[in-house]
């Protein structure tokens, strides 16, 4: 089982993330998906017709699923691109985990 990463990057991780080059558009697109989840809880406030919060929600989950997808995508084309087949299997083992977490939401 590949090591807990809640806390951070395993001690031996010696390359920057892989999303690092795009860190700055990553951090964007974060602000404004949380501009949408405030708009969100705005309307709820406001007592907004419900179909239309549920639009909101909705897209502000898309948003979310499409900073994960880049994320996944960054992680396998930098980060599982080295080691050695033990490392690579662990890797791999690690990435689908996350997917199946991403998945079932």
């Amino acid at each position: 089982m590949p090591p807990d990463t809640r806390g951070g990057y395993h001690e031996d991780m010696t390359q920057k993330p892989g999303y690092t080059a795009s860190k700055e558009q990553l951090s964007k697109r974060l602000s404004r998906i949380e501009g949408q989840v405030r708009g969100v809880a705005k309307m709820v406030e406001e007592d907004r017709y419900c179909i239309d919060v549920l639009t909101q929600i909705r897209a502000a989950e898309a948003a979310l699923q499409g900073v994960a997808l880049g994320l996944l995508d960054d992680h396998v084309r930098h980060c599982m691109s080295s080691g050695d087949e033990a490392d690579r299997a662990a890797k791999t083992e690690e990435l689908m985990g996350a997917v199946g977490r991403l998945v079932r939401g």
